[in-house]
């Protein structure tokens, strides 16, 4: 795809780096404006930009990803990222340029890798800090006075501490929830053990846990890399096997022990799991 777009150093221009700093800044409305507010699909070999929508209606399509945003937000969108833009012709803003040597060495002093992932972050309660950082940034930006360059830098340095922080928050709240999930399979797995042999369906064990069998299925498929019928399922079969290959209990017996009723659908279910029946599992072992 991205062979297949053209590419600028600032959208529907052709011409060299405009400005002899390593930003650019304006506002969303100043180039959508010229555009009928749309941004059509592009990409920039060496740039990463950072959108401020404060308000107004955006739709961010980034790599083919599709987000609708209608309440404050930062977006950011990392070099060769194919990305494009609608925006309602209310939209309040700042679209702020970096040059990738700026972001790399930045990126060093923040101890945080250079952003290569486009990400999101709704604003909430940090609409007050970013209106300043932002507002500020464009008329020093705008402006030509003493130490613009070293204020620049700075007010740059400032944003991409609090994007650094959100990732960083981000992670956090990911691995919670990952300590979270892994609680929530080895509860799962310590009620298999105990009812595994009762055939409980699977929303029986959501229930227990206080999940919804979506979840506890996304749980396990994320963690386990399998449902959690199947889950249930390898626990019966680990013990069919374990009783036909370490008891002289008959097939009957052994179907009987593990809740089957019939000892024909016990060897259906044995062989769909192992691909023999039991008595030829038996008999290999």
């Amino acid at each position: 795809m991205a062979s297949r777009v053209p590419v600028f150093k600032l959208y529907g221009e052709d011409r060299a780096w405009p400005t002899p700093d390593l930003i650019h800044c304006e506002s969303i409305a100043e180039r959508s404006r010229l555009h009928g507010w749309e941004i059509s699909a592009h990409l920039h070999s060496d740039l990463l930009q950072v959108l401020y929508i404060q308000s107004g209606h955006a739709e961010v399509d980034i790599d083919g990803q599709v987000r609708v945003l209608d309440e404050a937000a930062v977006q950011v969108v990392p070099a060769l990222c194919v990305h494009a833009f609608r925006f309602s012709e209310d939209i309040q803003g700042h679209v702020l340029t970096l040059a990738q040597p700026l972001v790399d060495h930045l990126g060093i002093a923040l101890e945080r890798p250079p952003m290569t992932l486009p990400v999101c972050y709704l604003v909430e309660g940090h609409r007050e800090r970013l209106d300043m950082l932002f507002g500020t940034l464009a008329r020093e930006y705008g402006q030509h006075e003493a130490g613009r360059e070293l204020m620049l830098q700075s007010l740059i340095s400032a944003l991409l501490v609090w994007l650094a922080r959100q990732a960083l928050a981000g992670e956090r709240a990911e691995a919670l929830l990952s300590d979270r999930g892994r609680n929530h399979l080895r509860r799962f797995q310590g009620l298999v053990e105990q009812h595994y042999r009762e055939h409980r369906p699977l929303d029986w064990y959501a229930s227990q846990l206080g999940l919804s069998v979506a979840h506890l299925n996304s749980l396990c498929r994320r963690l386990a890399g399998q449902s959690g019928l199947q889950l249930i399922h390898q626990r019966l079969m680990l013990e069919a096997k374990r009783n036909l290959v370490y008891t002289s209990m008959t097939i009957a017996q052994v179907a009987d022990s593990l809740g089957f009723s019939e000892a024909a659908y016990f060897s259906r279910f044995f062989r769909r799991g192992s691909g023999l029946s039991p008595k030829d599992f038996r008999n290999q072992r």
